[in-house]
């Protein structure tokens, strides 16, 4: 159910600066209206959010963080698709009760998704102003799909950081994405070095789409879609220390990732 005192989204902390964290599937709210059509059970629902990936990102300065869930508004997909109406959206998930949902309730939902991207295009414009800025585009994901107590996924395919630069101009901002993917790959972690790897399980979608094509020349969206080794995926339980440890490693790559950047865009 949704927290009625809360907002959908908040943009938070110094927007001064050239760095955003955002955290756009962290949120598990849902509005009334919305409430009364949803049938998935919260464990499943929750299972397929992105909790604490605010928390990853609670180092960077200009933060923008999500309240309300990806299963009543998916503010990264399209606007056409960011309501789930069927399951067949939602990857096989019942999630409303008599699909497809009547477009009233569909509205409700649009109007938090045409206000986020209102508000972004605010924010961004006055940074993109000052010059090239990067996102750093928080996600999460779950490699222990066939069951609590099955093996994990296998480590060839699933990063424990994947990096999503499907619609990033890698041919001007290249060097940008690999000085982040050394940078992140040499911070010290309890669990030794991070796998940080580009376009393995995932591209990026719609913030970055949207981003980029916006900002050819200023915006450089980093998709990063941490396993979640942080958590146990099936319960819910958060290892708090590993958050604040990714937390603090990625922060640590501001000054490699602003030091390509600049470089990138210097005639």
């Amino acid at each position: 159910m949704a927290d009625t005192e809360r907002p959908p989204f908040e943009f938070l902390g110094s927007w001064d600066g050239q760095f955003v964290a955002t955290a756009i599937h962290n949120g598990h709210d849902v509005r009334p209206g919305f409430a009364a059509e949803l049938v998935l059970p919260e464990p499943d629902r929750l299972r397929e959010e992105d909790p604490h990936t605010d928390r990853i990102g609670a180092l960077i300065p200009a933060r923008v963080i999500v309240h309300r869930s990806r299963f009543e508004v998916d503010l990264n997909r399209t606007r056409e698709e960011a309501v789930y109406r069927t399951s067949e959206e939602a990857w096989g998930l019942d999630v409303v009760r008599n699909p497809p949902l009547d477009e009233a309730v569909v509205a409700g939902s649009l109007q938090v998704y045409d206000a986020f991207y209102a508000e972004l295009g605010r924010h961004l414009d006055e940074m993109a102003a000052r010059g090239p800025f990067v996102v750093f585009d928080i996600h999460s994901y779950n490699h222990r799909r066939d069951g609590a107590d099955a093996p994990a996924a296998a480590l060839e395919e699933n990063p424990e950081v994947n990096v999503g630069t499907g619609s990033l101009d890698r041919g001007r901002f290249g060097s940008v994405v690999d000085a982040f993917i050394e940078a992140l790959g040499t911070q010290s972690a309890a669990s030794g070095p991070l796998d940080v790897r580009e376009n393995v399980r995932f591209r990026g979608r719609q913030l970055a789409a949207w981003t980029h094509a916006r900002y050819p020349d200023r915006g450089v969206v980093l998709a990063l879609e941490f396993k979640k080794t942080f958590m146990d995926e099936w319960t819910g339980q958060a290892d708090l220390a590993r958050v604040d440890e990714l937390a603090r490693a990625l922060a640590a790559t501001v000054p490699a990732v602003e030091s390509a950047l600049r470089e990138a865009v210097t005639p």
